[in-house]
């Protein structure tokens, strides 16, 4: 009887109705799921499962995998239902009409009258006013009215200008992610939340500070996936709360040097008699203070103290300058966005592909209904794994018996950095009047997009096949690879000026002189170009998948909700692009910072991935602290860095075997061009508004270029004079032609 019911439900579940491609897609990404999971569970192509998402041309499952499918599914909506619809806000009442900054900065739902307190039912806020930019002299918005000890939210919430984050939906965090807390002219400690919100603090403490953020505030952020964990609290402290809490307002040039204050400070001593703790970093920039979680409970707050230099100027330029108010938007902004910062933008990029990818997950019930850790499928997971020799930097406890100064040659180390090329001009090129510099956006997000990476440990093999599917690093001469004859498209071969190219294997694009390692993508450029490889030994991971794919999506979406508020729009044409692009930084220099900050969090994101010793008596051939994080690994560094250096090749032999232009000086992510314009359009081959297929693109997607800056000839070949350096790197200096200093290279 049993086996008929169950085709019976089978045959119910192979007809039953599945719900629309948005909520399959959400139900999916809220598990932390991937699309490549999903396709390896049910034994189907990944295209398949992205086929049942898809919103344009939906597909539906059929067969056994459809009833696979809607189990999954159902099991999914059980863990995350649809979020219930916020209802529409009430008119709103408070004490006192609120000042210019408040109708500019506020945003979200007003409160519920049952919760105001009686003299805040005095008098009917004015109807929303029309988002405007903010000010940016603004005085400060309307203090909300204390009720004994607990704060409240102010009575008014008006529409705020672009990008400015309104409160959490989520009733924990209705405040927003952080607070920057400051004293006012009367003396009264306030807390500055995003979306225009102030907040009365009644702490006279540090530890009280802490208790009350964790009890009353109503901060924090949600996990970015479902088997992640909420934010913690952030509190920014200014120079004034500083003072009020007994901390000092500087560091010293010793506090500085080791991070921290000293362990013996009376407001360290504070919070041990509190019972609270610090990690192991101490009580400095950015300091996190907690006790043990209890359960799911967490019971942590983060601090960032700007002026001791928690926010870097060359990310956040004047940001820790800011009042209060501004600095909440701007850190609201990024944090709403990208994520609540951890540390630095480097940390904050690390610790977000950590939010998006946990390293575990909880288990299937057992038969007592408990459930258990276990390892999260597409993750680092929770214990660092060894890298490969050739991938270990100098001084990694791999090459301890090395000799001591012993240096690496291409044959024993991975080598995978950006380019720092130029050469010198041609004479067709010096008459050329000027030099355009052209620069990638977002060029390592981009790619990071799609890159397959290994998630374990690698595999040694002698003389593989060269699988380009396959990361890992590879021992092989590419020496034969000849930049004056490569294939272009699927049986198209061009005929280039090999000494006017960089080589694509080579940072400094040097020809290699014999066998060397290199990252899959490099290699599998070689294929591409239409040359045979043959690998002599490679490290190869088989634990792989597309570990970087959410954290792109995010930071790309990120940089271009930012830039859509600056008024740099997608899809633009590439000469309104350009005239978007001219001065956009100065329509709202707040959320400018905010993109300075999104840059600096890839980058810095993927250089932490290959973190060096940071002092603390390291030795050679001693380990260090990052050793110990399974985020640390230089392999997956490597292969964003190779795919990006080859995607950017890619592009320049198109253009020059369509144009026969070639690049005259390359750094990183920007390519500098001789031509008679001032602008892009002068040299790039777009026709009837479309692009080159395969070549550089004008855009502000991650992938796509913008206009870096242009200089005269006379300019650039004065400089190469001026420093005797006839290959200076003009990529360097083209964006405000100021060289101050003969190029070193780093």
């Amino acid at each position: 009887m049993s086996e008929l019911f169950d085709a019976v439900d089978a045959l119910v579940a192979s007809r039953a109705p599945l719900p629309p491609a948005e909520e399959r897609k959400r139900l999916r990404q809220a598990h932390g799921l991937t699309l490549d999971e999903v396709a390896a569970a049910l034994k189907v192509r990944r295209a398949t499962v992205s086929g049942w998402e898809s919103v344009k041309k939906p597909v539906e499952p059929r067969g056994p995998e459809r009833e696979a499918y809607a189990r999954l599914l159902n099991k999914l909506a059980e863990l995350y239902p649809v979020p219930a619809a916020t209802p529409a806000a009430a008119p709103a009442t408070h004490t006192s009409r609120p000042g210019p900054a408040e109708q500019a900065l506020s945003a979200g739902p007003a409160p519920d009258a049952a919760a105001m307190t009686a003299p805040e039912k005095t008098q009917t806020a004015p109807a929303p006013a029309p988002a405007t930019p903010v000010e940016q002299t603004a005085p400060r918005p309307a203090r909300t009215v204390k009720s004994s000890a607990t704060s409240h939210r102010p009575g008014t919430r008006k529409a705020a200008p672009a990008g400015t984050p309104a409160g959490d939906t989520d009733p924990r965090f209705e405040n927003g992610p952080l607070a920057v807390v400051d004293v006012d002219a009367d003396g009264q400690v306030l807390a500055h939340c995003t979306g225009g919100l102030v907040l009365d603090v009644p702490a006279k403490s540090i530890p009280a500070l802490v208790d009350w953020t964790l009890t009353e505030a109503k901060l924090g952020q949600p996990r970015l996936s479902g088997p992640g964990k909420d934010a913690d609290p952030l509190l920014v402290l200014t120079s004034a709360a500083l003072e009020r809490y007994g901390l000092p307002a500087a560091l010293t040039d010793e506090e500085r040097l080791a991070g921290r204050i000293p362990e013996d400070h009376k407001v360290i001593r504070q919070l041990a008699r509190a019972d609270w703790k610090l990690t192991k970093r101490g009580f400095g920039p950015w300091a996190r203070i907690y006790r043990p979680a209890q359960g799911s409970d967490r019971n942590c707050v983060q601090l960032c103290i700007p002026s001791w230099h928690a926010l870097d100027s060359r990310h956040w330029r004047q940001a820790a300058e800011l009042p209060p108010a501004e600095l909440a938007r701007i850190l609201g902004v990024y944090a709403s966005r990208v994520m609540t910062p951890r540390g630095s933008t480097a940390v904050t990029g690390l610790e977000l592909m950590t939010a998006l990818h946990p390293p575990t997950r909880a288990s299937e019930p057992d038969r007592a209904g408990k459930r258990h850790s276990e390892h999260n499928p597409g993750s680092l997971g929770k214990d660092p794994v060894d890298c490969a020799p050739c991938e270990a930097p100098d001084g990694h406890p791999l090459l301890a018996d090395l000799p001591r100064f012993h240096v690496r040659g291409p044959g024993e180390k991975l080598f995978e950095e950006a380019y720092d090329w130029a050469r010198p001009l041609t004479d067709a090129e010096c008459m050329c009047r000027n030099l355009v510099g052209i620069d990638v956006n977002m060029a390592f997000a981009a790619g990071a997009n799609g890159l397959v990476v290994g998630l374990g440990e690698p595999t040694h093999v002698k003389a593989p096949v060269f699988d380009p599917k396959l990361p890992g690093s590879w021992l092989v001469d590419l020496s034969h690879v000849d930049l004056s004859r490569v294939k272009v498209g699927k049986d198209g071969w061009a005929h280039l000026d090999a000494s006017l190219l960089p080589s694509p294997f080579t940072p400094k694009g040097e020809r290699p002189q014999g066998p060397a390692w290199y990252a899959t993508p490099t290699v599998a450029y070689a294929v591409e170009m239409g040359y045979e490889v043959r690998p002599i030994e490679a490290y190869v991971r088989h634990d792989n998948g597309r570990y970087l794919d959410g954290w792109y999506n995010r930071l790309r979406d990120a940089y271009l909700a930012t830039m859509a508020d600056l008024g740099v729009h997608a899809d633009m044409a590439p000469a309104d692009f350009l005239a978007a692009m001219d001065g956009y930084q100065e329509r709202d220099p707040q959320l400018a910072i905010v993109v300075s900050a999104i840059k600096a969090t890839v980058k810095g994101g993927l250089g932490k991935l290959r973190e060096r010793p940071r002092g603390e008596g390291w030795r050679p051939g001693r380990p260090w602290r990052a050793l110990s994080r399974p985020t640390w690994r230089p392999d997956i560094r490597a292969a964003v860095i190779s795919r990006t250096r080859v995607n950017l090749h890619r592009k320049i032999v198109k253009h020059a075997a369509f144009t026969g232009q070639y690049p005259v000086a390359i750094l990183s992510d920007c390519v500098v061009y001789a031509a008679d314009g001032t602008s892009p359009l002068d040299f790039l081959p777009y026709r009837d508004g479309k692009p080159l297929p395969g070549g550089f693109k004008l855009g502000v997607n991650p992938g796509l270029v913008k206009h870096e800056g242009t200089q005269s000839v006379l300019w650039g070949e004065e400089v190469r004079e001026r420093f005797n350096a006839p290959e200076l790197n003009l990529a360097r200096y083209i964006k405000d032609g100021i060289v101050t200093d003969i190029d070193n290279g780093e």
